[in-house]
């Protein structure tokens, strides 16, 4: 197993991405949340994986499932419930919701709406950073549904062409809202894409948030040294629906039971359960992600809504900007 503070660490946050998740879709069911909410259960492997494959200070850019790649790179439990509540104490001072989180201070800019739409954003930052020098790679994390975009391709057109730091990671969940790898695409395998673009490419089932970790480092190194893109292809699930408003009636149970029984996190929780050198520590933790996200919780239900005076300076003046 990893080194036991890294286990441990990499332990605390996946199970405070699962608890704030199932803790946000009880308030969603209580009308505490509106809008749209997309959770990240059963892939939280792959953030936090990836956020330990990267450096203080390198980018991140993903989709509209973003819950769980904010929390992995810092945000706050609290900042990231206000947002989903609509509080003016969220990431996005509640303007932009569960959609739209972003935190510059920790490299998260953006959850993005727009299918495919954000991959030609990720390039611009690493072409930032390939300008100026800076040593920063950008990861951006996009679903198989978004491989057939036009905006995807232009983005990885473009990466491949000018060698830019970046690594494309797609979270491969067997899904397209509804829509079934097997119904969407005609070939299964994401990865080949990268050679179209001669760009490096990997595949792996993310069941091991170590490999998850060290697989992802590697492309990031790659990137780094200046060698160019990768395409990584992690194959994951969600153990919910699409979005809160989806049944997902189109898989059986006994699917979503099989998948279940090669969770990542219960494979690290399991394990540090068993091993007497970290089972107190591991009991430890989930303590206090307990209380983190309960905290959490009720920071949003006591914080205030965004007044109109939000408008102008969030309008005109850019204050996200500074």
């Amino acid at each position: 197993m990893e080194a036991p503070k890294t286990a441990l660490e990499m332990y605390r946050m996946m199970l405070l991405v699962r608890r704030f998740e199932e803790e946000a879709a009880r308030a969603y069911s209580q009308g505490k949340i509106g809008g749209f909410l997309h959770l990240y259960i059963g892939q939280e492997s792959i953030a936090v994986g990836a956020s330990h494959a990267l450096r203080p200070g390198d980018y991140t850019v993903t989709t509209y499932r973003d819950h769980g790649l904010a929390l992995a790179r810092g945000m706050s439990a609290r900042a990231a419930m206000a947002e989903l509540f609509g509080k003016v104490t969220g990431c996005s001072k509640g303007l932009g919701g569960s959609m739209h989180f972003f935190d510059v201070e920790h490299g998260m800019f953006g959850g993005h709406g727009i299918v495919g739409g954000h991959l030609p954003l990720a390039a611009g930052l690493a072409f930032a950073s390939k300008y100026k020098g800076d040593g920063r790679v950008t990861m951006v994390f996009y679903g198989e549904g978004a491989s057939s975009i036009g905006a995807t391709h232009e983005g990885m057109s473009l990466a491949a062409l000018w060698k830019l730091p970046i690594v494309f990671v797609c979270e491969n969940n067997q899904y397209a809202m509804g829509t079934s790898l097997e119904r969407s695409l005609s070939v299964t395998d994401v990865s080949l894409k990268a050679d179209a673009y001669g760009m490096a490419k990997d595949r792996f089932v993310a069941e091991d948030v170590v490999e998850v970790r060290d697989r992802l480092a590697t492309a990031c190194e790659r990137a780094r040294a200046g060698e160019g893109p990768s395409l990584v292809e992690i194959c994951t699930y969600r153990y919910r629906g699409h979005s809160m408003s989806d049944p997902a009636k189109y898989r059986t149970k006994e699917e979503v039971e099989a998948y279940k029984q090669r969770d990542a996190l219960n494979r690290l929780e399991a394990a540090l359960l068993a091993d007497a050198a970290t089972r107190d520590e591991a009991a430890q933790v989930q303590a206090a992600v307990e209380a983190e996200v309960a905290d959490a919780v009720r920071f949003a239900e006591e914080s205030a809504e965004p007044t109109i005076e939000l408008l102008e300076p969030t309008t005109y003046k850019g204050e996200f900007a500074r």
